[in-house]
């Protein structure tokens, strides 16, 4: 079998821990694939919070688990190959640390390593509504190559539930990295 593709997934103190759970779910169901998690202790508080979910059940649905302050975890190398790593949901202070490369711990490590090495790094900022200073935090990470992807429901399917607009925006996540998001959501054909 050929190695499995590798996928950083990051979770920080931001609302919407629901998003980086939720790919990690989408991920173990593909055999081909292989996580990373790192998880901010302030995202461990939010997704107990938001999802009564606790640190065990969430290290079950990845591959690999990284402590937040292991700077010499493998993630943090460029010779460690990767598809690239999402950040989901990404703090402000997160995006901060990311747009002027303050790597101090291994999430913001990991993204500069993504940038650096010209990979995928896709950011899904949780915050509304934004000050001047978001804002150019958000374009001084798209300068460096990085994808800003707030999680913006679509109305046009007429989808009514949250489960589904979750589903959207973590399909079209996944599949920027050519994960195979089948089922996960229904792209846009036009008008019929």
């Amino acid at each position: 079998m050929d190695q499995k593709k590798r996928l950083i997934i990051a979770m920080t103190g931001a609302t919407g821990a629901v998003y980086g759970v939720r790919m990690l779910q989408v991920l173990r169901e593909r055999p081909d694939w292989e996580t990373h998690l790192v998880i901010s202790s302030s995202g461990l508080v939010n997704l107990k919070h938001e999802l009564d979910i606790n640190r065990t059940t969430l290290y079950a649905l990845a591959d690999v688990i990284h402590g937040i302050d292991d700077i010499a975890a493998s993630i943090a190398s460029g010779s460690f190959k990767t598809e690239g790593m999402i950040i989901a949901p990404c703090s402000m202070k997160t995006l901060a640390a990311v747009a002027h490369g303050f790597g101090d711990n291994l999430i913001a490590r990991g993204a500069d390593v993504a940038l650096k090495e010209r990979r995928r790094l896709v950011v899904v900022p949780r915050e509304t509504p934004l000050h001047l200073g978001h804002i150019r935090n958000m374009a001084t990470v798209t300068e460096m190559g990085g994808i800003i992807f707030p999680p913006m429901p679509v109305f046009y399917h007429k989808t009514n539930t949250i489960d589904a607009m979750v589903d959207e925006t973590v399909g079209r996540v996944l599949d920027m990295f050519g994960v195979d998001v089948s089922g996960l959501y229904k792209p846009w054909n036009g008008l019929a």
